[in-house]
């Protein structure tokens, strides 16, 4: 057995991030350095939406046809089966329509800044993944024996 006698109480019972010993700064940190970066990033991001259209004819008209046409069988007789299909149908084509159409746009900055932005969100999640690690596969605390 091993003689963890000239260890600390505190060194053995210390739990940090992910339930590992210790890390539990580096977790904070990487974290603050991780949310610092997504931020500043996202403050540099421009989300537009365009025309829906289908060969340059505007097509939003037709994406409501299934869910209308679900929602008068579902009015005519509320346990439709085909009802219910359509309304769920319709709803999943407005919903990617409205994604498809987004255009994201990436304002000019500088290098600096993108580097900052990008090194920021790289750097904090290196930190949180290294204190989800157990400390002696760090070089902490030493392998426990067998």
């Amino acid at each position: 057995m091993a003689d963890h006698s000239n260890n600390s109480k505190d060194e053995l019972d210390a739990i940090g991030a992910g339930g590992t010993p210790g890390g539990l700064g580096e977790f904070f940190i990487g974290l603050a350095m991780t949310v610092a970066g997504a931020y500043w990033l996202t403050q540099q991001v421009q989300i537009t939406s365009g025309v829906w259209s289908i060969y340059g004819y505007n097509s939003f008209g037709l994406s409501l046809i299934p869910f209308l046409l679900g929602m008068v069988i579902l009015f005519a007789n509320g346990k439709s089966f085909w009802g219910h299909t359509l309304i769920f149908l319709g709803a999943v084509i407005i919903f990617t329509g409205i994604i498809m159409n987004l255009r994201i746009y990436f304002q000019p900055t500088s290098l600096f800044n993108t580097l900052m932005m990008l090194g920021l969100l790289a750097a904090g999640i290196g930190l949180v993944i290294k204190s989800l690690q157990p400390a002696r596969r760090r070089g902490g605390l030493p392998p426990p024996e067998r």
